[in-house]
């Protein structure tokens, strides 16, 4: 395996030059260490062949992201789990709705809202299970003033992304192909009433899950582009 960390001594310090020796995306060619494979090629699949995913599969993606780390180890994470097409095309047809109303709402020409709409309604109805984020504040700090109650509200969806990362490193891990979808922060009172959801679960983000019926590939910013070294 090629060596990732080269550099210059500095005072007994090793100075990483990973982000000038290998390019990017070289990195997967030169590594055979299953979490880099794991890393490095997971790609947003958007379109699932019909076949099920087993509840013990999503059972160990659920597994993977409780053990995200998270603020205070409150774990406010909250997971809503749907398998049921007709459960699934309720929620897809509704958040497309409102999304369609949005983007009206916005100026937007109505063939194209009608399109966009139309293509959210269809990888979220037609993917092989659906897992929607939710935070909840229960068991996190509170405070009199807003500021430092916005800032414990923060840390939770801090903490519930964190989990959903790793639930979508865990899924390509396994073979699935896996999205994130942001549409249930737009609709949040239609995702709770839809799945009756608790009142203290606060919905983040729907994650689309199945088979993968498509490949994908991308690129990343150079490090040197996004770094500042001090």
């Amino acid at each position: 395996m090629r060596r990732l960390w080269a550099g210059i001594a500095s005072h007994g310090v090793q100075v990483p030059l990973i982000h000038v020796i290998i390019p990017i995306m070289s990195i997967s060619s030169q590594l055979a260490d299953p979490f880099w494979q794991t890393l490095l090629h997971r790609r947003s699949i958007r379109r699932y062949t019909d076949q099920p995913v087993p509840r013990p599969l999503l059972e160990r993606l659920l597994t993977a992201a409780i053990w995200a780390p998270n603020a205070h180890n409150r774990q406010p994470w909250r997971f809503a789990v749907i398998t049921d097409r007709s459960r699934q095309q309720q929620l897809a047809k509704s958040m497309a709705e409102r999304w369609e109303r949005d983007l009206l709402a916005d100026g937007a020409a109505p063939e194209l809202a009608q399109r966009r709409a139309a293509i959210s309604r269809e990888r979220i109805g037609t993917a092989g299970a659906i897992v929607v984020g939710c935070l909840s504040m229960i068991d996190m700090d509170h405070y009199p003033d807003n500021e430092r109650q916005h800032l414990e509200w923060l840390m939770a969806a801090q903490s519930t992304t964190l989990a959903l990362g790793n639930l979508l490193l865990a899924a390509h891990h396994e073979g699935l192909g896996a999205c994130w979808m942001c549409a249930p922060l737009f609709a949040p009172e239609r995702v709770k009433e839809i799945l009756n959801l608790p009142d203290d679960w606060e919905p983040q983000a729907s994650i689309t899950l199945g088979y993968p019926a498509e490949k994908k590939d991308k690129t990343r910013k150079p490090i040197e582009d996004i770094v500042i070294w001090q």
